[in-house]
């Protein structure tokens, strides 16, 4: 199964409009939003094209391929608006391991989910750097940010069956990394 996995929207009709775009051009089946899908937040500043209705609308049209993690800026209404859902986090099985995908404020490389072990992966988001480290042989997947970046690296994930690749708009590839 292929996937496209982005984070940190933070309401940007620009971004969601890239990401829409990547998941056509890579014929991925499924879209994770890892959180942060339609608000800004009080300590970021306004995303380019700053329209969540209009990103709402985007995904909407999509909605029977995507699944959106809650963040620390989504709230309610954000369900409201949505023709997807948003759930605390999501779990997936690839063969023996577990794919845990959260938004990043609760779980991430620095807090692993309880029942994660050696060879899962744990994809979030949160602090808008891309980077692929490991902790205690779990895989931890920063997809960074797609509109508001930190390292100045708009950045998505493709999940390839047992290829995990960080890439820019540009299709340049970030990182990879291989499950074996």
């Amino acid at each position: 199964m292929k996937i496209l996995i982005a984070t940190d929207i933070h309401g940007s009709a620009y971004y969601a409009e890239q990401v829409a775009l990547k998941l056509k051009q890579n014929n991925c089946e499924q879209l994770i939003l890892l959180g942060d899908v339609y608000n800004h937040g009080p300590r970021n500043p306004f995303p380019k094209d700053y329209a969540p209705a209009q990103v709402a609308e985007i995904f909407n049209a999509i909605a029977d391929k995507v699944i959106s993690v809650k963040g620390n800026c989504d709230s309610e209404v954000d369900q409201m608006i949505s023709d997807f859902p948003f759930v605390e986090q999501h779990i997936m099985t690839l063969g023996e391991r577990r794919l845990y995908f959260t938004h990043g404020h609760v779980y991430s490389k620095f807090n692993l989910p309880q029942t994660a072990k050696q060879g899962d992966v744990v994809f979030y988001g949160h602090f808008h750097i891309n980077e692929i480290t490991q902790n205690d042989g779990v895989i931890c997947v920063n997809v960074g940010s797609t509109s508001l970046p930190k390292d100045e690296c708009h950045a998505y994930c493709i999940l390839d069956d047992d290829v995990i690749r960080l890439c820019d708009f540009n299709d340049n590839v970030i990182a990879e990394h291989t499950l074996d």
